[in-house]
């Protein structure tokens, strides 16, 4: 949902800002180029909403401050854009560079411009619709992650798939499960350093939690990071494992 003002009188600098924000869209030479460069400027995450939680540090606050206490009640509604169904939608958006992408439930993506509400494409994984017995708390999706021009996210069925944040067709998509577990992922990727960081839920079920890394451009596992010591009849995988086993 975007909203407006109802009444808005230009405030100085007003159009300014405006500019500056259409030299930010002309500037993007991709649809989500987010990269460390832009996540660590100031003036990028306050125009934009990139990652989970807006920057690295995550704390839900934008700097931006033309609406404040005093003129929250003119905000009016801009237009709306309609989801397939109203099941279980917990995604939480991402805002870069005037395009909107936002994750539904059943892992479905959406972009839609952020000034009309226009849908520039959707992205459905096709998760097939037998996985939610192996899942605790049903069919939401939390979140995405947005790098170099691609969406990323993480499907009910344990793949990490990455699309084409321009067409909204998948570049390439990894099995981060065992299928034969009940394993599921709800929770948004992060990407740093040019990695996808992806965990897992299915701890109600006894399933071996841990996060992997995948690369970024070509989704090769880089690594994978366990939670807790697996069967202590196995060799252990690191000797964080090991040492872990002994507690």
């Amino acid at each position: 949902m975007h909203l407006q003002t109802q009444g808005w009188k230009r405030a100085p600098g007003l159009t300014a800002l405006a500019l500056a924000a259409a030299a930010v869209v002309s500037a993007a030479e991709m649809p989500a180029n987010v990269n460390a460069r832009r996540l660590a400027d100031p003036a990028a995450t306050a125009a934009n909403w990139m990652t989970y939680g807006g920057t690295y540090s995550e704390q839900r606050f934008s700097p931006l401050k033309q609406i404040d206490k005093g003129n929250v009640s003119r905000l009016g509604l801009a237009w709306f854009a309609d989801y397939d169904t109203n099941l279980q939608q917990d995604g939480t958006p991402l805002e870069i560079d005037g395009v909107i992408y936002v994750s539904t439930a059943w892992s479905k993506v959406y972009a839609f411009d952020a000034h009309t509400g226009k849908t520039l494409w959707q992205y459905d994984p096709k998760t097939p619709g037998q996985w939610v017995r192996n899942l605790c708390c049903g069919i939401a999706n939390r979140g995405i992650a947005a790098w170099n021009g691609k969406i990323y996210v993480g499907t009910l069925e344990g793949r990490l798939v990455a699309i084409d944040a321009r067409t909204g067709k998948p570049v390439w998509e990894r099995l981060t499960i065992d299928p034969k577990e009940r394993y599921s992922i709800t929770g948004a990727p992060r990407v740093a350093k040019g990695r996808v960081l992806v965990g897992l839920a299915g701890g109600e079920y006894g399933v071996r939690g841990y996060i992997s890394a995948y690369d970024a451009e070509t989704g090769k596992l880089d690594w994978r990071f366990y939670t807790v010591p697996g069967d202590p009849s196995q060799p252990f995988e690191s000797d964080a494992m090991r040492r872990a086993a002994a507690t």
